[in-house]
């Protein structure tokens, strides 16, 4: 058996994308979910649970999988009160076990989780994508933001990275010509529809975003990298007796973009990170979700290398590319392009799939990240830029992007001797 094939929804209410639409698109095995309105540090209850879980069965899929059960901000300071909030998260994962679940993907991002500054960046063939322009986000932390000391932590930015910018001239310039509107599609794209359908933390009728992001920087003062992994450590400690327990793979999202960003540490976006943390906590069940994307999105990372070395304690991966620009600035790539080699990868993946390497032996989740916005005039056959989507989550880019990655992975089933099916056909 190859990879196990899934797709992120978000649940009724929360998608334009229904289960009967997923269930006619080839490949589609499992539904990766979550109870988006939970904040962190809620217990999921089972009644909430089987809710969700009775529908995606239902519709004919698997509900294995759930991304994310994020991880409260008192866990990754380290405060007196983290001990209540991991007794919480031990009962999720509990009441997650009696309804099938052995896969979550969570992610220990301070207050950030990942950042773009556009959300519908032209691409050259007129669709758009999601992009980051490093210059844009130097100037909403240094003008908009105002965060102290962005200023000197931009300077050393642009010293340490070999794109010949200076992003706080680059952040003064755009000071001299923004308008309202465009700073405040800034906050929209790096605070609002980010964050707020991720962490729960943002929402549209926010009426202070900004102050209240500044209120959650405040919360990480003093906390730098190695405090971040001490904290980490202690959770992960905490709550593999219950993963043991009940066989639940834990699996950590890397950091987006994997660089230090607003002052806070990032602890997962590098192979000598991952190594840190698997050696930490050498629990088989404590393990990475592979996101080629954001690993593709630093410089300096090899994806195919990182593959090969944490193929064994990877419990999920997620399909997509990027593309770094000469200037740095990086954007979502063809999933058959970019910095991201995902066919290698599916190489790597599927054959420790068929040696038992991975995933604890099961076969291994994955699904294919993010994709292109199609468009069109309103009402066109391509026009999905209003259908309400999260960004980066559309129909047809999705679709788009598994119709390659099947294509890759019958490929390499074929050069391995493995047989590919596609649930939903005959055959």
């Amino acid at each position: 058996m190859s990879m196990k094939m899934g797709w992120r929804w978000y649940g009724e209410g929360n998608d334009p994308i229904t289960l009967s639409d997923i269930k006619q698109i080839p490949g589609v095995e499992e539904i990766v979910w979550a109870l988006h309105s939970k904040m962190p540090g809620e217990i999921w209850e089972e009644a909430e649970i089987k809710e969700v879980v009775d529908q995606i069965h239902a519709a004919g899929f698997d509900a294995t999988v759930v991304e994310s059960v994020n991880v409260h901000d008192d866990i990754k300071i380290g405060l007196p009160t983290r001990d209540k909030y991991i007794e919480n998260y031990k009962q999720c994962i509990r009441n997650l076990s009696k309804f099938g679940v052995k896969t979550i993907c969570y992610n220990f991002m301070p207050v950030l989780d990942w950042a773009r500054t556009d959300l519908s960046h032209d691409n050259p063939n007129g669709a758009n994508n999601l992009y980051m322009n490093w210059g844009e986000f130097a100037y909403f932390d240094i003008y908009i933001l105002q965060r102290e000391g962005a200023r000197e932590d931009w300077a050393e930015f642009s010293k340490e990275h070999k794109w010949d910018r200076d992003l706080v001239a680059e952040a003064d310039e755009i000071k001299k010509t923004s308008t309202p509107e465009q700073d405040h599609a800034l906050v929209e794209n790096i605070i609002i529809k980010t964050q707020g359908f991720v962490s729960g933390n943002f929402s549209e009728g926010d009426s202070a975003p900004v102050q209240k992001f500044r209120d959650l920087l405040k919360l990480y003062d003093g906390i730098d990298k190695k405090k971040l992994q001490e904290n980490m450590k202690y959770w992960l400690e905490a709550i593999m007796p219950i993963c043991d327990e009940y066989d639940i793979n834990m699996c950590v999202h890397p950091d987006d973009p994997p660089y230090p960003v607003f002052g806070l540490p990032r602890i997962i976006g590098r192979a000598e990170d991952i190594q840190w943390m698997l050696d930490a906590v050498p629990n088989k069940h404590n393990g990475l979700t592979f996101c080629a994307g954001s690993f593709s999105a630093g410089e300096h990372n090899d994806c195919v290398a990182m593959a090969k070395q944490f193929a064994e304690r990877t419990h999920f991966v997620h399909l997509r590319s990027c593309y770094i620009f000469p200037n740095g600035n990086f954007t979502e790539a063809s999933h058959l392009g970019g910095r991201g080699h995902l066919i290698e990868l599916c190489r790597i993946f599927e054959k420790a799939e068929q040696e038992g390497k991975c995933n604890s032996g099961r076969r291994l989740p994955m699904r294919v990240d993010h994709g292109m916005t199609f468009t069109d005039e309103p009402g066109g056959v391509f026009d999905e830029s209003n259908h309400g989507h999260n960004a980066g989550y559309t129909l047809l880019g999705r679709m788009f992007a598994m119709g390659q990655i099947q294509g890759v992975i019958a490929t390499v089933d074929d050069e391995l001797g493995i047989e590919y099916k596609q649930p939903g056909f005959y055959d």
